[in-house]
This record gives C-alpha cells, sequence and structure tokens, in this order.
C-alpha cells in the first residue's frame, strides 16, 4: 500500500496510493482503488468524510 488510505463504507475497500505506480491497472485487487501515491494524497485533500463514491462501468 501507499502513503494514503481513504476507506470506503464497504469494510476493506478503499481508495490509495501505491508505491509502484507501474502495476496500475495491471495486477488485481480485491476492491481497492488504487493511484499514484501523489494522486491519492491530492483526492485525499479535496474529499470529506461522508462524500459519496459511486462506481460506474
Amino acid at each position: 500500500m501507499g502513503t494514503i488510505w481513504i476507506a470506503l463504507s464497504k469494510p476493506t475497500y478503499g481508495i490509495h496510493g501505491t508505491p509502484d505506480p507501474s502495476k496500475i491497472g495491471k495486477t488485481e485487487s480485491n476492491g481497492c482503488i488504487r493511484l499514484t501515491n501523489w494522486d491519492a494524497q491530492e483526492l485525499a485533500k479535496m474529499v470529506k468524510v461522508g462524500a459519496s463514491v459511486e462506481f460506474v462501468e
């Protein structure tokens, strides 16, 4: 895991940074959304507790 963790309402699901950005989109995840550490840190500054997250295909 990277430098930041943004928990979602479903246990063990979250948005986080990764120390290896070259693997984003190439490795499997169990419910997490991985961003570069710098993007995850920027996102964490923009969202507040209780913000709604919607997954759209």
